[in-house]
C-alpha cells in the first residue's frame, strides 16, 4: 500500500532501523554531554532534537544524527571558555545557547548559498590532523574520569597533572572503566544483534551498583520535557562577541563536514543520491532546536547511520524513530540513568576517541608529500594542545601556500602544469582513436591533466562514479600529471576500491616520476593496481587489455 508521502513498504525497516539506532545513540549521548561539560541531560537533549529535526529537515534519507565526537570537543573548549570569562557554568549559559544557536542558524544559511560546495575542497590533512587531534583530546580528557578523578579541562593541564593519576587513582571506578572497555571490544564477537556499548553500560552500571562501590555517578538527570533556555542570550556582553562568532563558525562548518561524510557513506551503502544543501539546512535546524532546550549540538553520526542502514531503515521516518526513542527513554528511565559511573562513560568514549583517529593519515606519514606530511602534524598539535579554531586556519593557510610553492618549483622545472586540475573532455586523443571506435563500450580512456591535489579531488571521484558499470576497464591517462598530494593519493585509491567491488579492470598510462613513486610508497602500486597494469605509453596498454579480455 502506497500513500501520497510515505510507502508503507520501508515502515518495518524504518522501524527497526530507527529503534535500534537510538538504542546505539542512548549510551554515547549521555557520555558525550558529560564529556561537554554541560552534563548527561545535554547530550540526551541535542541527541533528541538533531535526531528528530535534521532527520525531517535534513537531505540524507537514511541519516541518524546526533552529538558526535569532534562536536562535543569543539563545544567542551566553548564551555571551558565561556565558564572562564564568566566565572561560572550559570552566567556563561547564555554565551553557550547563544553560541550553539547561531552555529545552528549559520549552517542553515550554509545550505541556502550552497556552501556544501566548497567544503569538498578542504585538504585531506588538515581534516586528518584535526580530526586525530579530536580523538586524542577525547582519550586524554577522560584518563582522570575513567580512574574516578576530576579532569583538568584542557589537555595540557591534564598531561600536567598526570603524576596525581597514580597516588590518588580508585581503584573501583578503575575497574569499572575497565570492564566497560573489555564488553565493548569483546561482545561484538559474541554477537553484534545487540550494540556493545549500550551492553557495557548496562552491565558495568549494574556491576557498580549492586557491590555499592563508591565512585562517581552521573547524579540526578531530571525528567520530562525541557524547558527553553533563552534566558539572557539577548542580553550578553559585547565583549563575549567574538568568542561566540569564533565557536559557531568552527560548530557550523565542522557539523557540514562531519554531516556530509556520514551522507556519502550512506549513499555508498544504499545506491542513493543525498541533497547536500538540504542536509545542512535540516542539521541547522536541529542544532538550533536543540540549542534552545540546552542541548549540545550534533551532525550525521556515522555508527548510527551505519546501524540504521543494515537494520533496514531506508527512510527519514528511521532517522526520526530513533530521536523519539531517545525522548522515550528520557522520559521514562531519565531517573535510572543517574547512576551510571563516570568511569564507565569514560570507558566507552576511551574507544571512540581511538577510533576518530586517522591511523591511515598517520601511517603513511613518511611516505606521503613531506609538504602534507608537515601541514597534518602541525594542525594534530594545534588541535590537541591550542585552538581548534586556529588549527584549521593556520591548516588551510598552509595547504595552500604549500601547494603554490610545488606548483612553482612544476613550473620552474619545466613541467606542464596546466591551468587547472581535471578532465579535458571525453573526446579520443589522436592516437586513441582507433582504439575508441572499436572499443568504446567496454572500454574508458580518463584523461587527468595538472596536479592531483585537494582542490580537485572531489571533480574526479564524481567522475569516476559517472562510469557505467557494464564498462570492463578503465584507462587513466597520466602524461600531464606532474604532482600528487595526499588528498589525490587516497581519491585515486578510494577510485580504484570503487572500481574494483564493479569488476571494473584499472589501467594506468605514462604515470609521472612524483605520483608514481608515491602511489608504490602507500602500496596503492602494487596492492591495488599491479605493476603489470602499469604502461609507459597508451599503446602498450591497448595491447594488454586487447589480450586480457580478448576483445
Amino acid at each position: 500500500m502506497v500513500t501520497k508521502f510515505y510507502d508503507l513498504k520501508y515502515l518495518k525497516g524504518d522501524l527497526t532501523g530507527g529503534l535500534v539506532a537510538g538504542v546505539v545513540a542512548l549510551p554515547l549521548a549521555l557520555a558525550f554531554g558529560v564529556q561537554s561539560g554541560l552534563g548527561a541531560i545535554a547530550g540526551l537533549y541535542g541527541a533528541i532534537a538533531v535526531g528528530i529535526f535534521a532527520a525531517i529537515f535534513g537531505g540524507t534519507a537514511t541519516q541518524a544524527s546526533g552529538p558526535t565526537g569532534p562536536m562535543t570537543v569543539v563545544s567542551a573548549a566553548l564551555v571551558a571558555s565561556a565558564v572562564e570569562m564568566t566565572g561560572s557554568l550559570e552566567s556563561a549559559m547564555a554565551i553557550i545557547v547563544a553560541t550553539f544557536l547561531l552555529g545552528g542558524l549559520f549552517q542553515i544559511v550554509f545550505g541556502l548559498i550552497n556552501i556544501a560546495g566548497y567544503v569538498k575542497y578542504f585538504p585531506y590533512p588538515v581534516v586528518s590532523g584535526f580530526m586525530s587531534g579530536v580523538g586524542l583530546i577525547i582519550v586524554i580528557l577522560q584518563i582522570f574520569p575513567f580512574v574516578g578523578l576530576t579532569s583538568a579541562k584542557s589537555t595540557w593541564l591534564v598531561m600536567q597533572d598526570l603524576p596525581r593519576l597514580f597516588s590518588e587513582f580508585n581503584w573501583q571506578a578503575l575497574a569499572l572503566g575497565g570492564l566497560t572497555v573489555l564488553i565493548y571490544y569483546v561482545f561484538p564477537y559474541i554477537t553484534k544483534v545487540i550494540p556493545s556499548a549500550l551492553v557495557a553500560l548496562i552491565i558495568a552500571t549494574l556491576v557498580g551498583y549492586f557491590l555499592s562501590w563508591d565512585v562517581p555517578i552521573i547524579g540526578e538527570i531530571p525528567s520530562g520535557l525541557p524547558s527553553l533556555q533563552l534566558d539572557g542570550i539577548f542580553s550578553i556582553d559585547s565583549s563575549a562577541f567574538i568568542l561566540i562568532g569564533e565557536y559557531a563558525t568552527i560548530l557550523a562548518v565542522l557539523g557540514s563536514i562531519d554531516s556530509l561524510l556520514t551522507s556519502v557513506i550512506a549513499d555508498n551503502m544504499t545506491k542513493t543520491k543525498h541533497n547536500s544543501n538540504r542536509e545542512l539546512i535540516g542539521q541547522g535546524i536541529g542544532n538550533a532546536i536543540a540549542a534552545i532546550f540546552g542541548g549540545i549540538p550534533g551532525a550525521g553520526a556515522t555508527k548510527g547511520t551505519v546501524v540504521n542502514i543494515n537494520s533496514g531503515g531506508r527512510t527519514r521516518v528511521s532517522g526520526t524513530i530513533h530521536g523519539l526513542v531517545l525522548l522515550a527513554v528520557l522520559l521514562g528511565l531519565g531517573k535510572l540513568a543517574g547512576y551510571i559511573p563516570l568511569s564507565v562513560l569514560a570507558g566507552l568514549l576511551i574507544p571512540i576517541g581511538f577510533k576518530i583517529v586517522d591511523t591511515k593519515g598517520l601511517k603513511h606519514l613518511l611516505r606521503v608529500p613531506r609538504a602534507d606530511a608537515i601541514v597534518l602534524i602541525i594542525v594534530l598539535l594545534m588541535t590537541t594542545f591550542g585552538s581548534l579554531i586556529q588549527a584549521v586556519g593556520v591548516g588551510l593557510l598552509l595547504a595552500s601556500l604549500l601547494f603554490m610553492k610545488r606548483s612553482s618549483d612544476i613550473s620552474e622545472e619545466g613541467l606542464n602544469v596546466g591551468t587547472l586540475a581535471g578532465f579535458d573532455g571525453e573526446k579520443p586523443w589522436q592516437d586513441e582513436k582507433e582504439f575508441y571506435e572499436a572499443y568504446k563500450d567496454k572500454v574508458y580512456i580518463k584523461h587527468l591533466y595538472g596536479p592531483l591535489f585537494f582542490g580537485f579531488t572531489s571533480h574526479f571521484q564524481d567522475e569516476i562514479k559517472n562510469i557505467p558499470d557494464d564498462v570492463k576497464a578503465l584507462i587513466i591517462r597520466m602524461d600531464r600529471v606532474p604532482y600528487i598530494d595526499q588528498s589525490g593519493l587516497y581519491a585515486l585509491e578510494n577510485a580504484v576500491l570503487d572500481l574494483e567491488k564493479r569488476g571494473i579492470k584499472v589501467v594506468l598510462t605514462c604515470v609521472q616520476q612524483q605520483p608514481l613513486d608515491k602511489l608504490i610508497s602507500i602500496d596503492i602500486v602494487p596492492d591495488l593496481i599491479p605493476k603489470t597494469q602499469i604502461f609507459d605509453s597508451i599503446d602498450e596498454s591497448f595491447a594488454y587489455l586487447k589480450s586480457e579480455f580478448k576483445i
